[in-house]
């Protein structure tokens, strides 16, 4: 089923955007939601940083559990974990579906300059900007146009998306 600009089906079928959201779709995102996707993506962060802490010590208690005890990992090592997490999650999430699980909840998705997905090497370095210069988000708040600085910077934007992606092959006009 295509699906226009605004989420209204364009063949006559049921559109499972809500009705309230329809006016939204697509147009770019503003400062709350998207630092309601950032902390919901912190928190995934988070939660692999804990699970790997824990597999760690699982493996390390394995090895020797006679003299086992909790690892203790410097505060250097930890933000350097914690920045190499966030950078391969966001990279890997807008790289492949332009959205991460923050961006799912919230209804977003980043996008290229001309509409598309944005290539390997954009949402490599836009994560690197969000990682190494998040206040650059609150540019966001100034900008007639909803923009980051992330966004400025590489073309980009974050827009309202709550439509489900169905792989090309997997696409038919016929039910």
């Amino acid at each position: 089923m295509a699906v226009d600009v605004v989420g209204e089906p364009s063949g006559g079928g049921v559109s499972p955007l809500p009705r309230e959201a329809r006016p939204y779709q697509g147009r770019t995102a503003g400062i709350v939601t998207r630092l309601a996707a950032a902390v919901i993506d912190a928190l995934v962060v988070g939660a692999v940083l804990v699970a790997c802490y824990f597999g760690v010590a699982g493996f390390l208690f394995l090895i020797d559990p006679r003299s086992f005890s909790m690892p203790h990992s410097g505060l250097i090592l930890s933000i350097f974990m914690a920045g190499a997490v966030a950078e391969i999650y966001l990279t890997v999430s807008w790289w492949l579906g332009g959205r991460t699980y923050g961006y799912l909840v919230m209804g977003l998705r980043l996008r290229s300059r001309s509409g598309g997905r944005t290539g390997f090497v954009r949402s490599a370095v836009r994560a690197a900007l969000c990682v190494f210069a998040p206040w650059g988000v609150f540019w966001v708040a100034v900008s007639r146009h909803n923009r980051s600085l992330q966004d400025l910077l590489l073309g980009t934007r974050v827009v309202y998306d709550w439509q489900p992606r169905v792989p090309a092959h997997q696409r038919s006009t016929q039910y």
